[in-house]
């Protein structure tokens, strides 16, 4: 009688997508310490929120407020922040 060994083997192939999120009070990302949120930050976002755009705004707002309070004693530019967290969850305008 042969046993088999039941436990699944690893599919090396697949890559593990690892979630960029905030380290606080930096508000650099935990995976490539950019500022968060970092470009695959924001594209994970865009793909949770693929069916709303306006949750995804609401959800940014939030964590713009609590960056404020953790940043502005750094002395960054309220504009900066804004384009940082909010700006570019809009969608780009079709001419």
């Amino acid at each position: 009688m042969t046993v088999r060994n039941c436990s699944p083997v690893p599919d090396r192939s697949r890559r593990v997508v690892r979630p960029h999120v905030p380290m606080r009070p930096l508000w650099l990302c935990r995976v490539c310490a950019a500022p968060w949120p970092c470009q695959p930050a924001r594209l994970l976002l865009l793909l949770d929120y693929r069916r709303d755009r306006v949750a995804l705004s609401i959800h940014m707002a939030g964590c713009l407020f609590d960056a404020t309070a953790d940043l502005m004693a750094a002395n960054p530019n309220p504009a900066d922040l804004f384009d940082r967290f909010i700006g570019w969850t809009a969608r780009p305008s079709s001419r």
